[in-house]
């Protein structure tokens, strides 16, 4: 029994010094082995790879993909015209070799990405101090970005280099720090408010005008209508009191006949109106007075 446990022990105890000779190395990472601190190896290919046990010897990994590293700092910068800015970038780079990473950089990727962070953010700064803001928002930004990167390789590939390479450099937003954006906004409201006070009185000045117009081309059609009408009735009038004259110089009795019932007509207009006049001595009813006598008085002829 005892020697049934001292083998099944003895293979334990080769199967886990045998784990941990062996390592996997994926496709999307470098393998870098270690010997007492020192790199022994870096292994590029993936697939499974054997190594001394520890503590004889280790094995790190970096990741070989392409990397993005974002803007983290909101810290303005300064133009040639003495404007402050703030500005987010990205950068695209990787790992090529990571012998010379891990002697210079660090044991990750994340040393890399803070010391890289640190280089491109010096170099905007003194490529922005060279333009103006103009110039950013103008196809010159392309300019600006080539420079940058290439004072960022020229960095990371000098008398130390890094093992990295740097891709791209792109920059995804350019604006003013909140205190001049606010005044720019405020400025621009301002500007877009006088535009439509302006817009507004040269509206009710033409409104006015407009309606100027129209009252004075209503009052000259008034005008010419009532002129119009009046000339009709005048002619009107005229053709009636040629027509009554011609009827009424027909015969002169029946004439006086009418106008008087006419006279009586208007004074008698409603059931309440009460004239009092003596008919007898009155000329005013001295055809009612000539229609008691017996005679019609001016009887109309046929």
């Amino acid at each position: 029994m005892n020697r049934i446990g001292f083998i099944a022990s003895t293979l334990l105890v080769a199967l886990a010094l045998l784990s941990s000779t062996l390592f996997v190395v994926d496709q999307r990472q470098f393998g870098i082995v270690y010997a007492l601190g020192q790199i022994k190896e870096v292994i590029t290919e993936p697939g499974l790879n054997f190594k001394l046990p520890p503590p004889f010897q280790n094995v790190s990994y970096i990741d070989k993909r392409l990397l993005t590293l974002d803007s983290v700092d909101a810290e303005p910068m300064l133009t040639a015209e003495k404007q402050r800015v703030v500005i987010d970038w990205y950068v695209r780079w990787r790992v090529t070799e990571p012998s010379q990473y891990i002697r210079n950089v660090g044991l990750d990727e994340t040393a890399g990405a803070n010391q890289l962070n640190r280089v491109v953010r010096n170099a905007f700064q003194e490529e922005i101090n060279k333009r103006t803001v103009k110039d950013l928002l103008s196809l010159k930004r392309e300019q600006l970005m080539a420079d940058v990167k290439r004072e960022v390789l020229e960095a990371v590939k000098g008398a130390k280099p890094w093992g990295v390479d740097v891709v791209d450099v792109r920059i995804t937003r350019v604006d003013y720090v909140e205190t001049i954006t606010e005044s720019v906004y405020r400025r621009m409201e301002a500007e877009r408010k006088r535009v439509a006070n302006e817009l507004r009185s040269t509206g009710a000045a033409e409104g006015e005008k407009i309606r100027a117009d129209a009252d004075r081309q209503r009052e000259v059609a008034v005008a010419n209508a009532y002129r119009d009408a009046q000339k009709i009735k005048g002619e009107g009038d005229a053709e009636a009191a040629r027509i009554y004259a011609d009827a009424f110089g027909r015969d002169a009795q029946f004439a006086q006949f009418y106008r008087s019932l006419e006279a009586y007509k208007s004074s008698f207009s409603r059931k309440s109106d009460v004239v009092v006049m003596d008919p007898s001595s009155n000329e005013f009813f001295r055809v009612f007075r000539g229609g008691q006598a017996g005679a019609p008085a001016a009887a109309p002829k046929k």
